[in-house]
């Protein structure tokens, strides 16, 4: 009687475990296919310019945008004004009321400027910035950020991340995408490619180039200070700072262009010109 009951325990055993098996199988042979479903997912430019545009108004939503009246817009305004298109792109831009040191542009030509980048630069270095931004989008390094980013939102839904287009994403997904694009980290290749892009953005429009250099010398000396944790997009740990000062610093040398960059004077309050008061002439 006793080997009879302990053989029912094995065979109730074993048929427990065996469902949960097949349960673990399925889930992993699901999740297999949802990755590679995934990967050979077609993700083109313009599926990152809409995902993207979705995912900058969250962010916008979010966070503090200075006003139009605001002087750090007024600022952006007066020195990059002109921008509207660039290598392709209808350009936007605003700017983010924060002590957070960043900028970003973004694959549908979003571009977005952190008041705390505005704080420590001076105009044409913030344009070598802005052009190492938008070097990411032209060389579609954006893109691929994106793409990645939207696999990890919509892995959450099955539904949304096998369908062969882009998917309505949730508000929590999109914000999800808005951090990444934010956190965004790219390869030495891709940041030394971007360098470049500045490089000749600055020297296509008639730029001081040296102001690259200068504004990664910048960044360089914070990263050596208590405010290191600063490092995001911008700055990468590959490569270097200081490196990238001086390969940017070669570059102006080789072209004859360089000289030491002497910044300007920062404001970023609002400044309103008042029109001189018109002249009255008494008649006689």
């Amino acid at each position: 009687m006793k080997s009879k009951t302990t053989l029912i325990l094995l065979l109730l055993t074993f048929l427990v475990f065996s469902k949960a098996s097949a349960q673990i199988n399925l889930g992993e042979r699901a999740l297999g296919a949802l990755q590679n479903g995934m990967a050979a997912y077609t993700f083109s430019d313009d599926d990152a310019a809409n995902l993207s545009k979705e995912a900058v108004r969250k962010l916008d939503s979010t966070n503090v945008v200075a006003g139009p009246k605001d002087g750090y817009t007024l600022r952006l305004n007066r020195f990059f004004g002109k921008h509207s298109t660039e290598n392709g792109l209808k350009l936007n831009y605003k700017v983010y009321l924060t002590k957070d040191v960043n900028a970003f542009a973004t694959a549908d030509g979003s571009v977005r400027v952190f008041s705390g980048l505005m704080d420590i630069m001076d105009d044409t270095e913030l344009l070598a910035v802005i052009g190492h931004e938008i070097g990411h989008v032209a060389n579609h390094d954006s893109r691929d950020a994106m793409k990645a980013a939207y696999r990890k939102a919509a892995i959450i839904d099955a539904a949304a991340s096998q369908s062969d287009k882009v998917a309505k994403l949730t508000d929590g997904q999109l914000g999800q995408i808005g951090n990444a694009i934010i956190d965004s980290k790219f390869s030495r290749k891709q940041e030394s490619e971007a360098d470049s892009f500045s490089y000749e953005f600055m020297k296509r429009n008639g730029y001081n180039v040296n102001a690259v250099a200068s504004a990664f010398s910048i960044l360089a000396k914070m990263s050596e200070g208590t405010q290191s944790n600063f490092l995001t997009q911008m700055v990468s740990s590959h490569p270097d700072p200081k490196d990238r000062a001086e390969i940017a610093k070669s570059r102006a040398q080789a072209d004859g262009l360089y000289k030491p960059y002497v910044a300007k004077a920062i404001n970023n309050k609002a400044t309103i010109t008042k029109a001189p008061a018109k002249k009255v002439t008494k008649k006689k």
